[in-house]
């Protein structure tokens, strides 16, 4: 069986340091914003929204640049520097709008190096252990995702509920995963398209990412709609009364699921019906809107936190694989730009819906219309056979 590339090992390992500083950040972040500074639910909602919109849309541009010029790791590193140059702002924030602000220079980081690094990724893997290898590095990711709120909980303690200490301390790991990617990712393989000068996203070149890589790009949007901002379970959760100092706990809780469930997600999309996967995702995503919703206390909430996190490690690194798998590879990085700017809408859109819906009708209101765009998705999925069964 062929080895999993050292490049791929370096993508995770940087991955892995700066979900590491974002989630120390963004485990508090949703209660900074509505206990220091009074926002509103549905603010905070908008803000993510904006701010995953702003990352999707970067992508789309640094997808392109980096097919045009032939080469991932610039656009990589502008994109993890300016990454860690935002989060001092998170600490100086006075208003919602500085914190808009640093959340709009971290994404637009964010969406710089998603799609070259997804591109590199399945440039330098062989087809045959590519879901392999995006389940290991979504998998090195998550562990940033969940040591990150898990640091927040013992700073938080450390330094008594000082969130804005909290917050100077997360800039440290971002400024390593800078230096790994200096010092630790290289472009061992280049992509075929070597930069001819003509840009790949005009509309005749979007005809050949033909009907199979759409059909992914309509899948992306359904799950998107289905999946709003993680920012809801930690106010879900606090509303249940976990304490300040532990609700960071959510994003533990998650991502320690979704770290355990990425890799071995990855190995089964290498060897079982894709659609499979992708159906038991929304089946599992629909049980933990509904676990949520209905089961009172933490107890009910915890499960359904789980649940997501479930849900996620059976369908992100699967979604990933299925765009590099449909998209040519001069054109992959442009691929996964226009896929992530289509998801990227769906989550402004659910996560402003699912904000106003918290605001106006409640809680529960919300994890339901979760669940209920996430059974529309499976019936679709089911009716239409747009992904293969075998």
């Amino acid at each position: 069986m062929d080895r999993i590339p050292r490049t791929v090992w370096a993508l995770g390992l940087v991955s892995l340091f700066m979900d590491l500083s974002s989630e120390i950040i963004h485990a508090l972040l949703p209660l900074f914003l509505t206990t220091t500074l009074g926002v509103s639910v549905a603010m905070v909602g908008l803000i993510d929204g904006i701010a995953e919109a702003t990352a999707s849309i970067s992508k789309v541009f640094s997808g392109y640049i980096s097919d045009r010029i032939g080469r991932r790791k610039p656009l990589i590193l502008l994109g993890y520097g300016l990454g860690a140059l935002s989060k001092p702002l998170f600490a100086l924030a006075g208003s919602a709008t500085v914190v808009l602000s640093a959340r709009f220079a971290d994404r637009i980081g964010k969406g710089l190096r998603g799609a070259p690094r997804d591109a590199l990724v399945a440039d330098v893997t062989p087809e045959a252990i590519r879901g392999r290898a995006f389940g290991l590095r979504q998998s090195l990711d998550t562990i940033g995702a969940f040591a990150g709120p898990l640091l927040a909980i013992v700073l938080m303690a450390a330094l008594s509920d000082d969130m804005r200490k909290v917050f100077w301390i997360a800039v440290i790991p971002a400024v390593l995963a800078v230096l790994f990617v200096v010092f630790g990712v290289s472009e061992q393989h280049p992509p075929a398209h070597s930069g001819s000068g003509r840009p790949p996203i005009k509309i005749t070149d979007l005809k050949r990412l033909d009907r199979p890589f759409w059909t992914v790009v309509v899948i992306g949007v359904a799950f998107t709609l289905a999946r709003f901002s993680e920012a809801f379970l930690i106010f879900k959760a606090s509303d249940e009364g976990l304490p300040l100092t532990f609700t960071p706990a959510v994003l533990v809780v998650m991502n320690i699921v979704y770290a355990l469930g990425a890799y071995p997600a990855g190995i089964a999309s290498d060897r079982y019906p894709e659609r499979r996967l992708l159906g038991l995702g929304l089946i599992v995503l629909i049980l933990a809107d509904l676990a949520i919703a209905f089961v009172s206390g933490l107890v009910g909430v915890f499960v359904g936190i789980a649940l997501w996190g479930l849900h996620m490690a059976l369908t992100q690194g699967l979604m990933a694989k299925l765009v590099a798998d449909r998209a040519p590879p001069e054109l992959r990085g442009s691929a996964f730009g226009v896929f992530n700017l289509a998801a990227g809408v769906a989550m402004l859109v659910a996560s402003l819906l699912a904000g106003l819906l918290w605001d106006r009708l409640g809680a529960s209101s919300t994890f339901l219309a979760g669940a209920g765009f996430a059974t529309i998705a499976l019936i679709g999925l089911v009716r239409s056979r747009i992904v293969p069964a075998t």
